[in-house]
């Protein structure tokens, strides 16, 4: 028997979806994310969307850019969220598509609160984050059990272009085996050093993921202390996902991406293998 066919919820006029677009290859939009897409009478959009997930979108729909690029003009989210309100009070179906997860440094919390504010009936419609996805298209799994039991996530600037100054670095280095952070190629000599400096090894597996789960991909391994430096050689620019770990070691094992082109996995990137024959 074939599978039952789903029913996806409709869309309805005067409400808006905040939806994830997930971190660039269509294929990794949601059901839910396509189904918005399809009903859509307006898709804004951020810069941070694949152009290829708006061909989902029906051929009446009209679609409005409103990305923001750090260090480039762009629009106030203030502005954002209230021209989200006037398209839905002006009857439209609004899906505000977004780059990964709208409620992970994707300032979806913020543009919900504007439509509670107005009584802008809205629904989430969860995407899968860059650190996650990204990482995985890379080969690196954010969590692997002879590695880590835990993982910090978090953003390399805040809304004035530079580092938190709330960000306890110390805490940060000493209690999360893996570190993975968005935002923050433009700041990584820094984050290098204050990690490097509350007691992270120098020597330390780190990797930049550029263009994540594209057809432009790019991957550059290193480490804390050379990360600055072999950034700038490389020419890589965001966006990226960078990650500090030893699971970046996996990659030599788990690159699927790299094998489907001629690359040779390595058996045993962690060199555990042999220790657990003998137990």
């Amino acid at each position: 028997m074939g599978a039952m066919k789903l029913k996806l919820p409709k869309f309805e006029a005067g409400h808006v979806w905040l939806v994830g677009a997930g971190p660039g290859d269509p294929g990794l939009l949601t059901l839910h994310a396509v189904n918005a897409l399809e009903q859509a009478d307006v898709v804004v959009y951020d810069a941070l969307v694949n152009e290829d997930c708006l061909s989902f979108a029906g051929p009446a729909a009209t679609l409005e850019f409103a990305g923001k690029r750090g260090g480039k003009p762009s629009p106030q989210q203030r502005d954002i969220s209230l021209r989200l309100v006037e398209l839905a009070r002006s009857g439209k179906r609004v899906l505000r598509l977004k780059g990964g997860d709208p409620f992970v440094f994707g300032r979806g919390g913020e543009e919900a609160l504007t439509l509670v504010e107005h009584n802008v009936p809205f629904r989430i419609v969860p995407g899968i984050t860059a650190g996650i996805g990204g990482l995985a298209y890379a080969g690196i799994p954010v969590t692997h059990r002879e590695t880590n039991q835990s993982v910090t996530f978090l953003t390399g600037h805040d809304a004035t272009g530079l580092i938190p100054d709330s960000m306890d670095w110390s805490s940060i280095a000493k209690g999360s085996s893996v570190i993975v952070m968005y935002m923050a190629m433009k700041h990584i000599g820094l984050i290098a050093s204050r990690l490097i400096a509350a007691g992270r090894s120098k020597d330390e597996p780190m990797a930049f993921v550029c263009n994540a789960t594209t057809g432009e991909q790019q991957v550059l391994e290193t480490t804390l202390e050379n990360a600055d430096v072999d950034v700038q050689q490389s020419g890589l620019r965001p966006p990226a996902i960078v990650v500090v770990g030893q699971v970046v070691r996996l990659r030599a094992a788990l690159d699927w991406l790299g094998a489907s082109e001629g690359r040779v996995l390595t058996q045993d990137p962690l060199g555990t293998r042999k220790e657990k024959d003998a137990g």
